[in-house]
């Protein structure tokens, strides 16, 4: 690739920051809007075929309709010099695989909020009929600021030409994290991107997979067949609400789980709000606590969720923060609850206008 520096005249590629079997992603730069972006440079095998050069500009092109704070805008694509490129906004920071790695595993409430915003990123492809079919901690982007950007949506498409009986022998995503019926070569749904979001948010929580296996076809028949541990027995502290939901979420048939990434997210902020109200798991275990409601009944939640209660300060209530008042005792009133001042004036104002009423007779009687 050390002939390959300018595409198109126009975007200058730098310093070669990833490599896969499909393709390659360069720090570049955008000559003409003088802005720094990724560039995704696939293998000239690829861009051989004309039927997979339509298909790429297909899905590159239904990438760059997608406008959200979690999916990595892509700004262009094209061919030069027999290679295919997608250019897409750069992010400064690191992979998800990459921070599984340093730190074994991932607390639970940063865990948490990471996979929440996964899900909202592609949830919205998911409202725009598109599929992503490579979910996976590599293609989880996040910045130094815990932001976190869902790339390479270029493999993704449209559902509305997915024909549902359609089955291939080409394989979309990753061993490691494909759905069972993508391990089975069946057209990918939402659910499929479900699945695969369980097996990342698995490896997240437990700093393993669910499933390894010496072989892609070894991986794919764990996936169709084989029953994951619970995540739990590996992380001791993951709460019973949350380990069922990853459970939920790998299940073989798309139906049993949730079917999009939305519906996931939803249930996954109200476990985020469950663990903010009872504490840190290890706190919990031995106490006489209740339980943590069921996936079944997180789920019930979706459809109505109650409207926070108002913040209010310190200042307007006298109280700290998330405190109320004490409750006053209703006890039998007392002498020192009676405002004497107002009973002596009551007294006078009886006296004065008894005296008047004598007053008034003799001048009725002066008179008349």
């Amino acid at each position: 690739m050390e002939e390959l520096k300018l595409l198109n005249n126009r975007y200058q590629l730098n310093s070669l920051v990833g490599r896969g079997g499909m393709a390659m992603v360069f720090n570049g730069k955008d000559l003409m809007l003088e802005r720094d972006v990724a560039v995704k440079v696939l293998r000239s095998r690829y861009a051989k075929d004309p039927a997979f050069r339509e298909r790429f500009r297909q899905e590159a092109k239904a990438a760059a309709n997608l406008s959200h704070p979690n999916i990595v805008t892509v700004y262009d694509f094209g061919f030069d010099q027999s290679r295919l490129y997608i250019v897409m906004e750069y992010v400064a920071g690191k992979d998800l695989n990459t921070l599984v790695h340093e730190r074994g595993r991932v607390d639970l409430d940063r865990g948490l909020d990471l996979a929440i915003k996964a899900c909202k990123g592609i949830g919205y492809a998911h409202r725009a009929g598109l599929v992503h079919c490579d979910v996976k901690p590599h293609n989880l982007l996040i910045t130094p600021h815990w932001q976190l950007k869902v790339t390479d949506f270029g493999i993704a498409r449209a559902l509305a030409s997915i024909n549902p009986d359609e089955t291939s022998d080409v394989v979309w995503g990753s061993p490691q994290f494909f759905s069972p019926e993508q391990a089975s070569g069946e057209a990918p749904s939402p659910a499929s991107d479900v699945y695969s979001l369980g097996v990342v948010m698995y490896l997240m929580f437990t700093g393993q997979l669910p499933f390894t296996g010496k072989s892609s076809q070894e991986l794919a028949k764990l996936h169709r067949e084989a029953s994951p541990l619970p995540p739990s027995e590996i992380n001791p502290l993951l709460p019973e609400t949350l380990d069922e939901v990853i459970l939920k979420v790998l299940s073989k048939e798309p139906s049993a789980r949730y079917r999009t990434a939305d519906q996931l997210g939803r249930v996954l902020q109200i476990v985020q709000r469950e663990q903010l109200h009872n504490g840190p798991p290890d706190a919990r275990r031995g106490s006489n606590s209740l339980p943590s409601r069921r996936p079944e009944s997180v789920a019930s939640d979706l459809l109505i969720q109650p409207r926070p209660a108002p913040r209010i300060s310190e200042q307007q209530t006298g109280f700290p923060r998330g405190d109320t008042p004490p409750p006053q005792p209703a006890s039998a009133l007392t002498i020192s609850d009676v405002d004497w001042l107002a009973v002596l004036l009551g007294l006078a104002a009886v006296v004065a206008w008894g005296g008047l009423v004598p007053f008034f007779i003799w001048v009725y009687n002066s008179i008349f």
